[in-house]
Order: structure tokens, then sequence, then C-alpha cells
């Protein structure tokens, strides 16, 4: 442990890579599926039915904390957490994150990306690309040695460059044989502050952007999360592991990383 943080052994992160790669499996199957007239409760569906019947795994999200689906379904101006409801139809130009994560022997795979239905605005595009840019900048700049802090600048700093802002209510986390661990990744910082990287940590780094202003409000559901300013919201997500070499994207859906 480095500061409550585990530091993972091979044997372990075998196992950590292996649930990763089953919930980056889930959005590799569902992209597909997200079209104009398909409702986010479809897809719920969908995704409910492949970590069960043909992964044998288990959705994580489902009851944890009382959460009633498999998936997060986050439509436009919505942050995160959002619910699959049968009466929320996308329709084209509607951008939407899909959060899903899954539990197999014991160990928490956690990762979500952007989709777009149809033809996005310029805006929305714009949104998308530069948080997913966002992301790999962050990821960058994980290795034995860097900080957190080295992350959120990196992430912050591409996101400022198209005036766009960060949301800092939440953040990503450490993840393994504990769904939400440590340490907290936050998507803004300073270089060199912060926890310092071990070879063997394990984390997500998820930033949400906002086209807009950073604040959020959560709605009466008690988990949809909103832009105040009801802007367009974007958000990636990738589990990586600090490697003696840099880094290894464990949610392996995105091959320009490997």
């Amino acid at each position: 442990m480095a500061r409550g943080v585990p530091i993972r052994s091979a044997d372990e992160l075998v196992m950590a890579r292996r649930a990763a790669q089953l919930a980056a499996e889930v959005l590799d199957m569902i992209g597909p599926h997200v079209v104009p007239g398909v409702s986010t409760e479809a897809l719920d569906r969908l995704a409910h039915d492949h970590i069960v019947n043909v992964q044998g795994a288990t959705p994580a999200n489902l009851g944890y904390h009382g959460y009633p689906k498999t998936i997060l379904t986050s439509v436009n101006h919505v942050v995160c957490h959002g619910i699959p409801a049968p009466d929320k139809i996308l329709k084209a130009g509607d951008i939407v994150n899909i959060d899903v994560a899954v539990l197999k022997d014991g160990w928490f795979g956690d990762t979500s990306r952007m989709f777009c239905v149809g033809t996005p605005s310029t805006l929305a595009r714009r949104l998308v690309d530069t948080t997913y840019e966002a992301l790999l900048a962050g990821i960058r700049q994980v290795r034995p040695g860097a900080t957190l802090g080295d992350v959120g600048h990196a992430i912050q700093s591409v996101a400022h460059r198209e005036h766009f802002s960060v949301v800092r209510e939440y953040c990503g986390h450490g993840i393994g044989q504990i769904y939400h661990d440590e340490p907290n990744v936050l998507h803004y910082g300073q270089r060199g502050q912060g926890l310092r990287l071990e070879a063997g940590m394990v984390f997500t780094i998820e930033p949400m952007l906002n086209a807009g202003k950073r604040e959020t409000r959560q709605l009466a559901d008690g988990w949809t999360v909103v832009t105040k300013d009801r802007s367009l919201s974007a958000q990636w997500e990738h589990m990586v592991a600090v490697t003696e070499q840099g880094f290894e994207v464990l949610t392996t859906w995105d091959k320009s990383l490997i």
C-alpha cells in the first residue's frame, strides 16, 4: 500500500485486466445499437443480457447504493449517472455517454465512452473530441514518479485551450476488488502535486467537460447530474495501470493506445 493505495501484483493485474476487458467488450457490443429511435432502457437490457448470459459476469452498477439499472446513460446536458428509461428515446444529433461496470471473480472493470447519435452539432462534436483528447493527455502522464497533479493538469490544459470547463465534483478512482477505492483522481490540478505514482497502482481516469460553466446539480431522482446552465457535457473513461515503463490501458476498446 502507498498512502492507502493498493499496489497490485502481476497475478492481481491479470484479474483486473480481465474484468476491465469485459467492461470494454460491452461498449463494443452496444455501439451498433446506439441509433435514432432506440430507448436507453433497450440499451440497458442489451448490456444486462450480454454481461449475464454471454460473459457470465455480474452487472456491478445494478443495486450499487440502490442504483436501479445496469448501465448509466447520460444524454446531452446530463453530466453523469443518467438512468436508462423506456421513455428516453435517442434522437439524431444527441450525444450520449454510456458507462458500464462489471464484476468478474471478485474484480471490477469500469469504463465509459461517448456515442454520437446520427450527426451531432459542430459544438457537440468538438466537445466530444476534446474530452477524448483530454483523457489521452491525462493517461500519457501516467508513469512511476509522476503525480496525479500531472494527470489533472494535462486534462484541464486541453479543456481550457478549447474554452471548455472541467467538472470538479466527480473524479476517477482506484479500482480492483473494491469498486471505488483510493486514490481519487482529479481531472484538474498542478504539476508535481498530489499522490506520486508507483508501478502496480490501478485507477480510472474519466474527465467530464462542459461546453458552458462547470457547475452541476443533481436531479430529484438522487442520481442524474446535469449542467446548471443546460450546456452540453461529455465524458470518457479508461481503467489504467501504472507499469514500470509507464502505463497500460486495461479497458482496451481504444486500440490507438495499445
